[in-house]
């Protein structure tokens, strides 16, 4: 994980560009980079040209002694400022064998020469892009033809955001506070799976796919009948062996790395997947012992917590070197504002979850752990939410598991990616590998769905998975009912949280929240608390426009409220606030 500040469009100003200019807005640049360093502490590096100035700031995980952006071509005329990882860099690298002269053995160098190959074609950069396997936003700057390219992953993992100044000169930034209070007249959030190529006037879709649409997958092959009786196996299969691919490709790394286990069902599959291909070196082929065999895990919860209980459970069946990290309600509290500052963000949900986060990545990082896998995207992916057991048909239910996908670079992307870069730790997230969503996706909703089986009893949320890797997972965990992770970490959390923001925030204060907040007003007193925070922290109207808002419960969509009339009517996004669901989702 890295952060990069990109400025472009230099001589666009009233004022003509010269020396002095130019190092006036190399300083500007620098001081944004400085912002973000928490993202990549371990190296900085920064190019200036006549009309691009691109500032690096380097969390090493691949190539630490080489690997120093913004990187330049063989040729010298093409700089590059990525963050993220390429999974199948190797790969790639293969294919320019003699026919480009790499200059180190960073894993994003590949971008530069699939540029070069694609630059010319028609719709070459939606083939570049696609090339590409892992999780990433870059921007490259062509000083011969004068000319950029941005670009975000398919889903939005890693961050990345848009500015203009009045002076029309272009920026991108991986976070938010690189670009408040530098001038700017507007602030948005890059899209994800878009390009931005600068002989354009807008960002341009490059990531397309079939399953989007609910007739690619109403006929698709199904794993199960309508009695819930297996027909076939290769369609569970084919999600065990697309997942494994997923995780043993993510496990390149040339420092130490873990696994985040929360003893919920998505982390505890992703960790037991890491331990099967942990002790050989991925890089090799798996030919070589791992330079760092033993497999850690980490777990964050208040004493006594659902997650710490289930985690070390999950942990001794795996077989993984385990640490639980425990914390109390004050040392949360305390840290709010600091996690709002590093999130960027005032949703109710997303604070809620990623305060554990942040205080459970202060540790990993104090252990020498520079990259952990995690288990976002798996409820998006299958349904695993509670609310989804109020889909009233299949269409409805694989429609909103596309608006989900559509959304999840604004809640769980954004607090895993935040919560860990905070302290310099970089996550990937295996369910969201980009073949393996296809096969996900791909799956016949009927397959996902939480249905009621003949004996009465309704089918649990990702049975699918609980299928497909049911052999390496203790039973209990195995089949262990979805909590929220803001949940799981100790429910006195979230009561906490509402007790005290209710005693911070006045009747009379909230009575005036739409005056004080007329944009996204707060619907409760814990968001209002929570928007207080984030305006002293970015001020600017653009800044609280860049924030989410929608409503919903227990992680839904907005038009997912229209599944039961009393959900418009709740002000709480808890899973636990679905009445009937939470307590009573498996009996009859």
């Amino acid at each position: 994980m890295c952060g990069f500040v990109g400025a472009f469009d230099l001589n666009s100003g009233s004022q003509p560009i010269d020396e002095g200019l130019k190092e006036q807005l190399r300083s500007q640049v620098l001081d944004m980079s400085k912002k973000i360093r928490h993202r990549g502490p371990d190296w900085s590096g920064v190019y200036t040209g006549n009309n691009a100035i691109l500032s690096h700031e380097r969390l090493s995980i691949v190539d630490p002694l080489s690997g120093k952006q913004p990187l330049v071509s063989d040729d010298g005329k093409i700089i590059l400022a990525a963050n993220g990882e390429i999974y199948n860099h190797q790969e790639i690298r293969r294919q320019f064998a003699g026919k480009y002269s790499f200059k180190t053995q960073s894993d994003c160098e590949v971008i530069i020469p699939l540029y070069k190959k694609y630059r010319a074609e028609e719709n070459g950069f939606c083939k570049m892009i696609e090339e590409l396997s892992g999780i990433f936003a870059f921007a490259l700057y062509d000083s011969e033809k004068d000319v950029y390219l941005i670009a975000r992953d398919e889903i939005g993992v890693i961050p990345l955001y848009q500015a203009w100044d009045k002076q029309g000169r272009y920026y991108v930034a991986s976070e938010l506070k690189a670009l408040e209070g530098q001038n700017m007249v507007s602030i948005e959030e890059f899209p994800n799976g878009h390009y931005f190529y600068s002989k354009d006037k807008k960002p341009a879709l490059w990531y397309k796919r079939d399953w989007e649409e609910f007739s690619a997958v109403e006929n698709a092959k199904r794993a199960t009948d309508d009695n819930g009786e297996i027909i076939n196996e290769d369609v569970i299969q084919n999600v065990r062996d697309g997942l494994e691919k997923a995780v043993k490709q993510q496990l390149m790394s040339d420092v130490p790395y873990g696994v985040l286990l929360s003893g919920g069902l998505d982390s505890t599959v992703i960790a037991a997947i890491t331990q099967k291909f942990a002790k050989k070196r991925i890089e090799t082929g798996s030919l070589k012992d791992a330079w760092w065999p033993q497999l850690h895990s980490f777990a964050v919860g208040l004493e006594g917590s659902p997650d710490l209980i289930a985690a070390k459970k999950a942990a001794d069946f795996i077989g993984t070197v385990h640490h639980e990290v425990h914390f109390t309600i004050q040392e949360a509290l305390d840290a709010l504002e600091d996690v709002i500052y590093h999130i960027e963000t005032y949703d109710i949900t997303t604070v809620r979850a990623s305060t554990p986060m942040y205080l459970l990545a202060r540790v990993i990082k104090s252990m020498g752990i520079k990259m952990v896998l995690s288990g976002e995207g798996s409820d998006e992916l299958f349904g695993g939410y509670l609310y989804f057991h109020k889909a009233p048909n299949a269409r409805e239910f694989h429609e909103e598991l596309v608006r989900k996908m559509s959304k999840l670079h604004l809640y769980d992307c954004l607090r895993a990616n935040k919560s860990l870069a905070a302290w310099g730790v970089e996550g990937r997230v295996p369910f969201l590998d980009k073949d393996f969503i296809d096969i996900a996706m791909r799956l016949n909703p009927l397959d996902k769905m939480n249905i009621k089986l003949p004996n009465g009893k309704q089918r649990i949320e990702k049975w699918i998975v609980r299928k497909a890797f049911e052999d390496i997972l203790p039973p209990d965990i195995c089949w262990r009912q979805k909590e929220q992770f803001s949940d799981g970490v100790g429910y006195s959390w979230i009561d906490t949280l509402k007790e005290m923001t209710a005693q911070k925030v006045s009747d009379a204060e909230f009575a005036q929240r739409a005056k004080r907040f007329p944009v996204n007003t707060p619907v409760t007193k814990e968001e209002y608390y929570y928007r207080e925070i984030f305006s002293n922290l970015f001020p600017s109207e653009s800044a609280a426009l860049a924030v989410p808002h929608e409503a919903g419960v227990a992680c839904s969509t907005a038009k997912a409220l229209e599944w039961d009339e009393a959900w418009s009517k709740m002000d709480e996004p808890s899973g636990r606030a679905i009445s009937g669901v939470h307590n009573d989702a498996y009996k009859s």
